[in-house]
């Protein structure tokens, strides 16, 4: 056994299975192609197609072999409370899909473990599935003691895909760290919950199909499922405890130490925070580069809790302004070799990141002011569990940070309740991910993929040709297989040729028709619902089609040349914007059609006027430079080397296709484009907005859609100047002046309402002005038909003529929505006023609710009839 770095461990895995025969495959993305999965949690997602036999191996190949970029944070919380737990981490894996099973696995497991990495023989303790005698007599002929074999049962050493279909016996090999690491039980073996036995390879056998009955039938293939967390092996070859004195992990470790000054090691206080900014920095660049941007619900939620945990952790240890950065910089070095993906998005991590801490600052003083207001408003010594649990959700606040801050002020926390909200939300999370990887099984509906095995892929002609001859495969309608379609019926057809572009990467699909002799149909659109497989969604308009039919497959060849002009124009924007506004910009989803184009875009602020009119510039300055458009395939790595860009969280095979604006950009693309850029006429950008926390979106139009757009924008500037009455060129001017002048006469009437107010309120306060017990000044009165705006306007017409210490608590009906309003000077709130306070006992009066500050706040409710009650309440409280 010597000294392995990460590095050197991940390669000789790879090395060695590529030795045996499996197929080297990259990571998968993080976003999972399967729907019921949040993100990749396990090596075997990205090979479902193959253990479902919808995907095959090309001889001479074996089986696969990976190492898999994961993220699982189901238990988030415990992660940095010990050395084991990862939100990030690689595994290790190979596969089989029924051509190696139980013995090669087993002998080329052994063989790794003691001759590639040099563990030693009795280190290695084996655990079996308790009725799987097999696999224990193929341990026993590779050498190993019957004493390091140990039988477990169904919970731990059998796999199950769901309550039926795949599922088989696994066997897990563990490392014996050594009894001083135990618990000192003579009994202590594999399966024992103490750190002795360190379970670091899990081979899972399947090789059988789940019953409704619970009985077992076997699979036609045996399939091998493996993972070998390479952080935990990486911990045994690198003689320590704990991943985060692993070579990668402690890297970024020492990180931690340098920015706090702190180290690690001598505190655990101290050390927790370390290791969850260490871990957490991980899964923030990978899901950041996967596509993943942060958001308030699935991905982006998970991925703006890391980086909030993170940055709060960063706060502990007295960390100043934005830190994350530095950790970023670090991953990219060491980890960016292995992972192309996040050297490429540097830019954009960073933005992003920093983005989010400077966010997540204005929200940390929002989690204080909330917090000050729930103590303010404490009629006893215990801050509520939910309240805490708010602040630990919504504004990042871990408990302990809740409890001193309350401790400040001789507050505890019902930590109690606090645990029950916590639990309630570790069920949400393992609900909304579905438990685990193989939670995946169980969804999948194969009727298409029958389809699909039955009458082969379609092969796609619609690149150089708008019609093809065809034969019809397949006929669907209402979800079911037919043999016919006729008049006035919809449905789906199959052909092994055709014209007809599928919906895929933001274009949409191509209409037209499908004829022969007996009918014709219309379509509307084309899809493919599994890949290779085209579907065309039809009305059939006359006669019948039928499987076996010899037909013509023809396009909308107009709508087609719209779809390809937006398409290229799209490219050509993509490649403007990143000139204007910086590489950090990213695709981030598309919509191509004849009419118009939608594209979406990483950026963190609003793109100005003079932005966008430098992008157009650019961008028609390429089209009508009548630039060629040239497309080839090529593969990924020699793509990726050659500067071409890929999508932002775009998935691709190892055979890529080029879209090549000659001189001008490269994209990978498997759209239709045009040939020269000239053709697209020009294109005009027609909306830019947010969608969301740093993205963008730009809406335009091209050719005769753009020429159509600006004739409706001059028919609307020369509507106006005829309005105006004054020449076309002068309407600027003519309606700033206008509007000027509207303002002026807004402000006079304004000060003349206010003027009236005053006067009308002075009755009002010569009425109703009360002396609180506490001493100060008070008006508690009812004045109808006034808004927010309106209540708050009295208030400063009152104390401008009141008592320094004074208060004020208005209520209205304006219209129909009952309002209620308190406010106090700061010598009031000083003799015990407390307008947040009082809203919030009062508010239940209208069924409302509402807060605010001690020196002012409002409520709105739903309840106009309890409006005197709201009053009367007030008076009892102050008077």
């Amino acid at each position: 056994m010597h000294y392995m770095t990460t590095a050197e461990i991940r390669e000789a895995y790879l090395h060695y299975f590529e030795e045996k025969g499996c197929k080297r495959m990259p990571s998968s993305s993080l976003i999972p192609d399967d729907p019921s999965l949040l993100l990749t949690s396990a090596g075997m997602v990205q090979f479902k197609p193959y253990f479902l036999q919808q995907k095959h191996l090309e001889a001479p190949y074996i089986g696969t072999t990976t190492v898999q970029k994961c993220v699982r944070t189901n238990d988030i919380d415990i992660i940095g409370t010990d050395g084991r737990h990862l939100s990030f981490f690689e595994m290790l894996g190979n596969f089989s899909f029924g051509e190696y099973f139980k013995s090669e696995m087993c002998a080329w497991a052994l063989d790794f473990s003691v001759n590639v990495l040099g563990l030693p023989m009795e280190k290695l303790y084996f655990t079996v599935f308790e009725n799987d005698d097999e696999t224990i007599e193929i341990w026993k002929d590779l050498g190993v003691e019957e004493s390091h074999i140990t039988k477990l049962g169904e919970d731990d050493n059998f796999w199950r895909a769901g309550p039926t279909g795949p599922c088989g016996p696994c066997s897990e090999i563990y490392f014996d760290q050594g009894p001083e690491v135990g618990c000192g039980s003579p009994d202590c073996a594999p399966g024992c919950d103490c750190d002795r036995f360190l379970e670091y390879w899990n081979c899972v056998f399947t090789q059988y199909d789940g019953q409704e009955d619970g009985t077992l039938a076997p699979l036609p293939k045996k399939n091998i499922d493996t993972g070998m967390g390479l952080e935990r092996i990486a911990a045994i070859m690198q003689g320590v405890q704990s991943n985060f004195d692993t070579d990668v992990l402690h890297g970024l470790i020492q990180v931690g130490e340098r920015l706090s000054g702190k180290t690690y090691g001598e505190d655990e206080a101290v050390d927790m925070a370390l290791r969850v900014m260490a871990d957490h920095a991980r899964s923030v660049t990978f899901m950041i580069a996967d596509g993943i941007l942060p958001s308030n619900e699935g991905r982006g939620y998970v991925l703006r809790r890391l980086l909030r945990r993170a940055v709060m952790k960063g706060h502990l240890l007295n960390v100043e302004g934005a830190f994350l950065g530095s950790f970023v910089d670090n991953i990219i070095e060491v980890m960016g070799p292995v992972y192309p993906e996040i050297v490429e998005n540097r830019e954009l991590i960073h933005r992003v990141v920093l983005s989010e801490e400077e966010r997540f600052g204005a929200t940390l003083r929002q989690g204080r002011t909330f917090l000050a207001e729930e103590l303010d408003a404490l009629s006893g010594n215990m801050l509520s569990g939910q309240a805490a649990f708010t602040l630990h959700d919504t504004y990042g606040f871990p408990l302990e940070v809740t409890q001193e801050m309350c401790a400040e002020r001789g507050i505890e926390v019902d930590t109690k309740e606090f645990e029950e909200c916590m639990q309630a939300q570790r069920e949400r999370a393992r609900a909304a991910t579905q438990g685990d990887a193989e939670a995946a099984w169980s969804t999948y509906d194969g009727s298409m993929n029958a389809i699909l095995e039955e009458v082969g892929a379609t092969e796609f002609c619609g690149y150089a040709q708008n019609e093809a001859q065809a034969t019809v495969k397949a006929l669907v309608r209402d979800g079911q297989r037919v043999t016919e379609l006729h008049a006035g019926e919809e449905g789906g057809i199959v052909l092994d040729v055709t014209p007809f572009y599928a919906e895929m990467g933001g274009q949409v699909g191509d209409t037209g028709a499908i004829f022969c002799a007996s009918g014709r149909a219309a379509v509307s659109d084309t899809k493919q619902p599994e890949k290779g497989l085209y579907m065309h969604y039809v009305r059939v308009e006359e006669g019948t089609l039928s499987q076996g039919d010899a037909v013509t497959a023809s396009i909308d060849v107009l709508r087609r040349e719209r779809i390809r002009r937006n398409h290229t124009a799209t490219h050509i924007l993509h490649r403007a914007l990143r000139e204007v506004l910086g590489d950090h910009v990213k695709q981030a989803g598309s919509l191509v059609a004849p009419d118009r184009l939608r594209f979406d875009f990483t950026h963190f602020e609003g793109v100005s006027r003079e932005q966008l009119d430098q992008v157009e510039e650019i961008a028609n300055r390429i089209i009508m430079e009548n630039h060629a458009v040239n497309t080839y395939e090529t593969s990924l790595s020699e793509a990726r080397e050659s500067g071409v860009t890929a999508l932002f969280g775009e998935k691709y095979g190892e055979v890529v296709r080029v879209v090549d604006v000659d001189g001008f950009s490269k994209e990978l693309c498997g759209g239709t484009h045009v040939s020269n850029t000239s053709e697209i006429g020009f294109v005009k950008i027609t909306v830019e907005q947010s969608v969301g926390a740093n993205l963008r979106r730009i809406e335009a139009v091209s050719s005769f859609d753009a020429l159509a757009y600006m004739h409706r924008m001059e028919a609307e500037l020369r509507a106006t100047a005829a309005e105006l009455n004054v020449p076309l060129f002068d309407v600027n001017e003519r309606t700033a002046s206008t509007l000027a002048t509207l303002k002026d006469l807004q402000f006079k009437n304004k000060r003349a309402r206010q003027a009236a107010a005053a006067g009308s309120l002075k009755q009002i306060v010569d009425e109703n002005l009360k002396r609180a017990k506490a001493g100060y000044q008070l008006l508690a009165v009812r004045i109808d038909n006034m808004d927010a705006g309106a209540l708050r306007n009295s208030w400063d017409i009152f104390r401008s003529h009141a008592e320094p210490a004074c208060a004020c608590v208005f209520v209205s009906l304006n219209g129909e929505t009952p309002l209620i309003m308190a406010a106090g000077t700061d010598e009031a709130v000083e003799a015990g006023f407390n307008a947040g306070a009082l809203i919030k006992k009062i508010a239940p009066a209208i069924k409302g609710g509402g807060g605010g500050k001690p020196t002012m706040a409002q409520a709105g409710g739903k309840d106009a009839s309890g409006l005197d009650e709201a009053l009367s309440l007030a008076l009892q409280e102050l008077m």
